[in-house]
C-alpha cells in the first residue's frame, strides 16, 4: 500500500453564505502527482490557500506526515515540509535567477548561518547549482528573472518553491499562459519531479491532467464530487456532467 504524506480531513470555509470549500477530504500518496480540477470558481485555489496555510479552516484538518499542522502559517508550513507556486508569477524579477534561488534555498542553512555572508552559505549554493541544472536553467544563472521567457519564469517559480527540499509541493496552474511547447517541457519536468517530492497540482489542461496525474480530485462548488484514478474519473456521470458539459 502507498504512504499517504498529505491527508485532508472535513476541510471547510465560508464566506458569508458562500460554502467556497465544503467538508473536502482526500489523501495525496507519497512521491505520486494528485491534481486538483473543476471548473472556474469550484474553490481549487481556496483549497489551496487553507492546505499551505494562507487561510485558516472553520473545520477540517491537514496533516503532513500525520502530523497536524492545520491552520499553521505558511512559514511554518515550509519548515514542516510543504512548500506551494502561485498562478500569479511571484519572483524578484530584477534579481537574477542564481539569486532568486539561493534566496530561496538560504533556508537549508542552520540557523545561526542564516545570517553571515551568502558566499558562506555552502549547502544553499550547491542547491543552486543542483536546481539550475534540473531545470534547463544554468545557462541563463546571471539573467535578470524579468528577462526570462514566460515559460521559463514558471519552471524558475517551480525550481524556487524546490530549493527548500519540501516533501510535498503545492503548484497552482504551473502551465498557465504557457505555449504547448513549454506546456510539455514543464509536464516534463513535474513528472520526474514525483520521484522525489509528492505533488499536488491545479490544472486545467485535462489532456496534460489525465497523462500526468496518478490520481485526480475533482471539485465542483466547493465540494469534492470525485477522486480516483484518471480513467475512473472521466468516466464518472457526475464529473461529465459537472466539468466536461455533458452526462
Amino acid at each position: 500500500m502507498i504512504e499517504a504524506v498529505l491527508a485532508v480531513e472535513d476541510l471547510s470555509i465560508s464566506f458569508g453564505g458562500l460554502h467556497a470549500v465544503d467538508a473536502v477530504t482526500f489523501t495525496a500518496e507519497r512521491n505520486r502527482i494528485t491534481t486538483v480540477i473543476g471548473p472556474n470558481g469550484a474553490g481549487k485555489s481556496t483549497l489551496f490557500n487553507l492546505i499551505s496555510g494562507a487561510l485558516t479552516p472553520v473545520r477540517g484538518h491537514v496533516r503532513l506526515d500525520g502530523i497536524d499542522v492545520t491552520g499553521a502559517p505558511p512559514n511554518r508550513m515550509l519548515s514542516a515540509g510543504l512548500a506551494r507556486s502561485f498562478q500569479i508569477t511571484s519572483l524578484f524579477f530584477g534579481l537574477t535567477v542564481a539569486e532568486n534561488l539561493r534566496l530561496a534555498a538560504q533556508r537549508l542553512e542552520p540557523n545561526l548561518r542564516l545570517w553571515l555572508p551568502t558566499g558562506r552559505s555552502r549547502r544553499a549554493r550547491e542547491r543552486v547549482r543542483s536546481l539550475l541544472d534540473q531545470f534547463g536553467l544554468a545557462d541563463k544563472a546571471q539573467y535578470p528573472a524579468g528577462a526570462l521567457s514566460h515559460g521559463e519564469q514558471r519552471r524558475l517559480e517551480i525550481a524556487v518553491a524546490l530549493a527548500a527540499e519540501p516533501k510535498v509541493l503545492l503548484l497552482d496552474e504551473p502551465t498557465q499562459g504557457m505555449s504547448h511547447g513549454d506546456t510539455e517541457l514543464t509536464a516534463t519536468y513535474v513528472r520526474k519531479l514525483a520521484q522525489s517530492v509528492t505533488v499536488l497540482l491545479i490544472e486545467h489542461d485535462i489532456g496534460l491532467v489525465m497523462n500526468l496525474s496518478d490520481k485526480v480530485v475533482v471539485m465542483n462548488q466547493g465540494r469534492k464530487i470525485a477522486e480516483g484514478p484518471p480513467a475512473v474519473v472521466r468516466a464518472d456521470p457526475a464529473v461529465q456532467s459537472a466539468y466536461f458539459g455533458h452526462a
